[in-house]
């Protein structure tokens, strides 16, 4: 298995200025079905809804990663299962979340309406705050602040449509997950603004500004899914958390990042943003301990990294398919995780997702 972090084509070099980034103003329908195949009678769906995260944008047009996060949480609900299990992702990279669920989960519900759906997942906000980000960067004279807002506000309201219609839809489903947002370019953000803040008259440093927007959204996306029956995958703790106690809190910072049931927002936003500020780390230097780091972002400082390979996608539809064994037996699964479920972004969202499968379907 090895880190996919691509050389860009002259397409790839199309598509990353269409989809990736922080100038995601144009949009392309990445749709891909693959079934993990353990030669069972039954057949089970997980359908994914979102963006260019779990479509599994490499770079290119006409290829995705197969093992994004939705594929990961299907190989281990397969061998829980013991069944098949069609993954079908229903994606649009570079789309903000109006698009998703308008385009994707509301129009595109079939998918989640077929009788063997057990799992529903989406996730839908990346594109809102990574444009927010780049029309605030740009900024010169005294700083607007409204575009960000506007982005938090977006966000919340389409993530709360999202799971009423998954819940009218999904009528078969067993669980339903929102994955909320992590931080990519986190490190590139500790910097000056070129627009003055009109009260204090001085720039703004970009992280300090972005953080507690980021840490709010994720505050009410994890909020309403414990409103409409969600379960909430803390991709920001995950990917921005070290697995061990670095400051010495007694707690593994991970697990420190994490939303907590029933914390407010404002104390959630507090410990996130000044309390537990000094555990979080860029993605790009993930640590599995003290001394061992993963990248959890491919070189576009954006998309996670991910293992193996990629399913090629029609030219015309954007659409490609497929069937293979599971990429890992059962022997190799240790405390049920796989031997790289914490090397790459993809793997590491995933197994987050996997933690929520029904025990059985």
């Amino acid at each position: 298995m090895s880190v996919r972090r691509s050389s860009l084509s002259l397409a790839a070099m199309v598509a990353a200025a269409t989809v990736s980034g922080s100038a995601m103003a144009s949009t392309i329908n990445q749709n891909t079905s693959w079934t993990i195949n353990r030669s069972a009678s039954s057949t089970y769906r997980i359908v994914a809804y979102g963006d260019s995260i779990y479509a599994g944008y490499e770079g290119g047009l006409f290829d995705v990663a197969r093992r994004a996060a939705p594929m990961i949480q299907g190989e281990y609900a397969a061998k829980t299962w013991g069944s098949n299990v069609e993954v079908v992702r229903r994606t649009k990279s570079g789309a903000k979340a109006d698009d998703i669920y308008n385009n994707k989960i509301v129009s595109e519900k079939s998918y989640m309406q077929a009788t063997n759906t057990r799992a529903v997942v989406f996730e839908m906000c990346g594109n809102d705050y990574l444009q927010a980000r780049s029309a605030f960067s740009g900024q010169s004279g005294t700083c607007d602040y409204s575009g960000l807002e506007s982005a938090l506000s977006a966000c919340a309201s389409y993530t709360e449509k999202a799971m009423q219609a998954i819940n009218q839809y999904a009528t078969t489903a067993k669980v339903k997950i929102v994955s909320n947002i992590y931080y990519p370019g986190y490190a590139s953000d500790d910097t000056l603004t070129g627009c003055t803040d009109s009260v204090t008259g001085q720039k703004v440093n970009k992280q300090a500004k972005f953080l507690p927007l980021l840490a709010r959204s994720n505050w009410r996306t994890c909020s309403l899914a414990t409103k409409y029956g969600f379960k909430c995958s803390d991709s920001f703790a995950e990917m921005m958390g070290a697995e061990y106690d670095s400051n010495g809190d007694g707690k593994v910072d991970v697990d420190g990042l994490r939303y907590v049931e029933g914390e407010s927002e404002a104390d959630y936003v507090t410990r996130i943003t000044t309390t537990l500020r000094s555990t979080i780390r860029d993605s790009n230097g993930h640590l599995a301990n003290a001394s061992t780091s993963y990248d959890y972002l491919q070189s576009d400082d954006t998309h996670p990294t991910y293992s193996g390979s990629t399913i090629s996608l029609n030219w015309f539809s954007g659409t490609g398919s497929g069937s293979a064994a599971p990429a890992y037996t059962d022997a190799q699964m240790s405390g049920g995780k796989n031997p790289v479920w914490n090397q790459f972004g993809h793997e590491k969202m995933g197994w987050s997702m996997s933690t929520y499968n029904p025990a059985t379907p």
